[in-house]
């Protein structure tokens, strides 16, 4: 793949200007008028900040350990009024701070709305605020972003527009919180939420922002209304919503409950039950422990490994899962608990049993004839299709249990023995953590541990293996990842090798060398059966480079792998560094 050579600059914000606004500014207007407050105030620990302005991005510091409890303020203001309006505007600043029973009480004001429109004159402000390690905050401004480092008491933030990151919270207080008024409560009504560890219970909300948290020690409650949300390790019961961005979570110690309008979910473990909803996105989970209830209304599910009962519905993609009952002794028969239910109405159902499993199996294809239904011979299913192309199958496995009801419209059903796909069982796995790991290296997690799972040990003699089964097996792997993934995975590498026209580069964005963006740009590809190129998702990238780089890899045209006879797509990443000479 090509490297290309440009210009791009990161835009970043800082107190309500991104990089460009800047840069616009020094070349069209006269610099600002500013003026810089500062003071602080004698207080105890574990008491409370509240701060409140209409306007301005805050920074909250704590002070060193052997630091006398102070709470320490730093005010800068900056208008692009004339003078001699700016100091007069600047001198209307009100800027108040008083001591309470129950801490520090800081305000700022900016000059009435009808003297600065009077004028049409704009305001810029920044806090550097510094408090006790075990403080408390409670903090609300119009617009700007907040940052804190690790603070040791609970946490209200609140800002009208801007990005909220902290460092670690409530490590002093650890737990102390009810629902209703969890240990942190961080709210925006526009910008992203970054949370490193939470010692208690996480309320998190943006109006359309990214939502990334780290390890979070009791429930949380996460919600945006269009952004993705990432988070490492939930030990508590947890609700994750999102309009339309895609959702990760490595592990989840209870209750589980994950929304989105249409992206996809990802997950690791989860030690209780798991409801999850997309409206067009693929769900993907390592392990579940209790009941589980996934639906989809167009991607695929997979599970490799559930321990309690299953209902999963897709409106169109792929259902797989590895049903494995927690047990002791691999040697005596486990149950589900109650009946599951998987459901597809045009896509495949792909189920992996254990040999020791009592279950009864009821399976449905409505149409395409008995062929539709493929089993391990040792299962004994009785097939029974009718004229009009439905075929069902009934199975009664170690004296029948719980049922296990299979149906799809017009896709295939397979049922087979765990042992005989512990390789692709262990490939899923493996990808899936890495995926998650990728995910969630910027929430700061370790890299993703799988539970132990009884199966994973237990081997059935069959004699030797032909080097016919052998080319089965690979076969059968092969296109299960197509009917799972919906094609078949290929490092960078070897992708680069199928492309047989890849010498359209994508063209530098005008806008983006004026700005002096540059950066890395990552997208997920499929090669399609006719051998057309496009573009799954955006992996990493400015929208602007990404557009430019999606335009020049949809002109690509490569070979599409072929499994039985059949063209499958092949997926993979490509990556484009975007460098300005």
């Amino acid at each position: 793949m090509r490297t290309l050579r440009s210009a791009f600059t990161i835009l970043t914000v800082a107190a309500g200007w991104s990089a460009l606004a800047k840069a616009n500014f020094a070349e069209n207007l006269t610099p600002h008028a500013a003026v810089d407050r500062s003071g602080e105030i004698a207080t105890q620990d574990g008491l409370t900040l509240h701060f409140t302005a209409d306007l301005g991005s805050v920074t909250i510091e704590t002070l060193p350990a052997a630091a006398a409890p102070v709470v320490r303020y730093k005010a800068h203001v900056e208008t692009d009024a004339r003078e001699p309006l700016a100091q007069a505007l600047l001198e209307k600043y009100t800027l108040g701070i008083h001591s309470t029973p129950a801490g520090v009480t800081l305000t700022g004001g900016l000059p009435s709305s009808h003297v600065a429109s009077m004028h049409n004159a704009q305001f810029w402000v920044q806090f550097v605020i510094s408090v006790p390690a075990n403080y408390n905050l409670y903090v609300t401004t119009g617009g700007g972003d907040i940052e804190t480092t690790d603070i040791g008491g609970r946490v209200f933030l609140n800002t009208e527009g801007g990005n909220i990151k902290t460092g670690r919270l409530g490590a002093l207080v650890r737990g102390i919180g009810t629902p209703e008024a969890p240990l942190a409560k961080v709210v925006t009504q526009g910008g992203h939420v970054t949370v490193e560890d939470v010692y208690g219970d996480l309320d998190a909300f943006t109006a359309g922002g990214h939502i990334q948290a780290g390890n979070i020690n009791g429930s949380a409650k996460l919600r945006t209304g269009g952004g993705h949300i990432r988070a490492g390790r939930i030990k508590g019961a947890a609700r994750l919503e999102t309009d339309g961005g895609n959702i990760t979570v490595g592990e989840a110690g209870a209750a589980l409950g994950v929304r989105t309008g249409g992206g996809q979910i990802d997950l690791g473990e989860v030690h209780g039950s798991i409801h999850a909803q997309t409206a067009g996105g693929g769900i993907r989970a390592m392990y579940i422990a209790g009941p589980m209830e996934m639906q989809t209304n167009g991607g695929s599910i997979c599970v490799t490994r559930v321990a309690n009962t299953v209902r999963a519905e897709t409106g169109g993609g792929t259902i797989t899962a590895w049903i494995t009952p927690e047990a002791r002794d691999v040697n005596h028969v486990v149950q589900l608990p109650g009946p599951s239910q998987l459901g597809s109405s045009t896509g495949d159902i792909v189920v992996f049993l254990p040999r020791n499993i009592a279950a009864t199996i009821d399976a449905t294809v409505e149409n395409g004839g008995p062929t539709r239904i493929e089993s391990d011979p040792s299962l004994q299913l009785n097939v029974q299709a009718q004229a009009d192309g439905l075929v069902h199958a009934l199975g009664v496995l170690n004296g029948g249990g719980a049922l296990l009801k299979l149906r799809t419209t017009a896709g295939k059903i397979r049922l087979q023995y765990v042992d005989a796909e512990m390789g692709l069982r262990q490939s899923l796995q493996q990808e899936q953590m890495e995926r998650l790991s990728w995910k969630l290296n910027d929430a700061g997690v370790e890299r993703m541990k799988m539970a132990p799972d009884p199966m994973q040990n237990v081997h059935v003699s069959r004699g030797p293996a032909t080097e016919e089964k052998r080319d089965w097996l690979d076969a059968m792997m092969d296109r299960l990842e197509a009917a799972v993934t919906g094609g078949v995975h290929e490092d960078s590498d070897e992708f680069k090798k199928r492309i047989v026209n890849c010498c359209k580069t994508p063209e530098y964005p005008v806008l983006a060398k004026r700005a002096g963006l540059q950066g890395i740009v990552r997208l997920q590809v499929r090669v399609k059966g006719d051998g057309s190129v496009s573009v799954d998702k955006v992996l990493e990238g400015q929208p602007t480079l990404v557009d430019a780089a999606t335009v020049a890899v949809r002109q690509w045209h490569a070979n599409p792998e072929e499994i039985g006879g059949r063209k499958v797509d092949v997926i993979s990443t490509v990556t484009f560094n975007f460098t300005l000479h």
